[in-house]
């Protein structure tokens, strides 16, 4: 059971209190004991938000198109949550940049709720804590939420076990390296935009791109688009929402919105499985004297990893009171 503050939280979270849920996703991004909890609580409440992720390079303008699209869905009357993700600070820990910087003019909209995030080492573009953001975020009553990425490049696939559109944007100056790019965030775009189109090479680009996705696979029911925007003008950015919106209608009339997000959860649950199991039995070896004979072989190079993993796996007993273990510990 949560205790009775952290149960408090969630109830005014669950009222509208925004200081609440600001708490919340603390604790559950400093993956404190009863986050798992927190998110089990909320979990009657969530499903009602639809989550849109902006990824691509560094300095490809992801913040200032993020800005403006909240503009835009804050004109249409939709609350909005909006995390966006920060490199890491070597010095504290967080994120290098705060909102109140990426997104001034909305920081006081009591409809758009705004969260910075470090990467706080993950090599995929989000932070492993941001799905459970994301959930706190929609059990609170957000119906949109946006979700930047920090821009890793071709590594930025978590955004894919998170957003339901992915929009990929990349600049004119992309050209020469779109071919290292295109494996890794082609593959993932269900809209892609060329930012800062008033520089040479965007449309060069754009028709690069456009010939790019002749060549890849194809969905019946969605062609990627190539969209030319220039952000702090807001131009372009009227249709990429239009464009949003005709995939999230594609999306859900094929199903496929409820395939992924099926598939999404299972994933959760796999990783969350794996995360547990991985935490009892790093705690089993150092108290089982054959788990700790096995790790010490391995780490001196006298047993290979794949033979030992082999060899505590087909010992019954072993696994026997691995078992009876994680059941005394729940």
């Amino acid at each position: 059971m949560l205790a009775p503050a952290v149960e408090a939280l969630v109830e005014r979270m669950l009222q509208g209190n925004q200081g609440a849920l600001a708490r919340l996703i603390t604790l559950v991004e400093s993956d404190v004991p009863e986050a798992p909890l927190i998110l089990s609580r909320v979990h009657g409440s969530i499903g009602h938000a639809y989550t849109i992720g902006v990824t691509g390079p560094p300095g490809a303008g992801k913040s200032t198109l993020v800005d403006q699209l909240a503009g835009h869905l804050r004109a249409k009357g939709l609350s909005l949550g909006i995390i966006a993700v920060d490199p890491t600070s070597p010095f504290s820990g967080g994120s290098v940049l705060g909102d109140r910087i990426r997104m001034q003019r909305h920081y006081l909209d009591d409809g758009v709720f705004i969260r910075s995030m470090a990467t706080r080492g993950s090599q995929g573009g989000l932070p492993i804590t941001a799905q459970s953001v994301v959930r706190l975020l929609d059990a609170f009553g957000k119906d949109l939420v946006l979700v930047e990425t920090v821009g890793v490049g071709q590594t930025e696939l978590d955004i894919m076990g998170t957003a339901d559109t992915v929009v990929v944007v990349l600049v004119p100056e992309a050209g020469d390296t779109i071919q290292a790019m295109k494996a890794g965030l082609l593959e993932i775009a269900d809209v892609l935009v060329v930012n800062k189109a008033d520089r040479d090479g965007a449309r060069s680009l754009k028709n690069a791109l456009e010939n790019m996705l002749r060549l890849a696979p194809r969905k019946d029911w969605w062609e990627v688009p190539v969209l030319l925007s220039v952000a702090p003008r807001d131009e372009g950015v009227p249709e990429l929402l239009e464009t949003v919106e005709k995939h999230r209608a594609a999306i859900e009339g094929a199903g496929e919105l409820d395939r992924r997000r099926r598939q999404r959860r299972r994933q959760e649950l796999l990783q969350n499985i794996e995360q547990r199991l991985k935490i009892r039995l790093l705690g089993l070896i150092e108290r089982d004297a054959r788990l700790a004979l096995a790790l010490a072989g391995v780490e001196e190079g006298k047993l290979d990893p794949y033979t030992a993993a082999r060899s505590i796996l087909a010992d019954r007993a072993l696994l026997h009171d691995w078992f009876a273990e994680l059941e005394q510990a729940g």
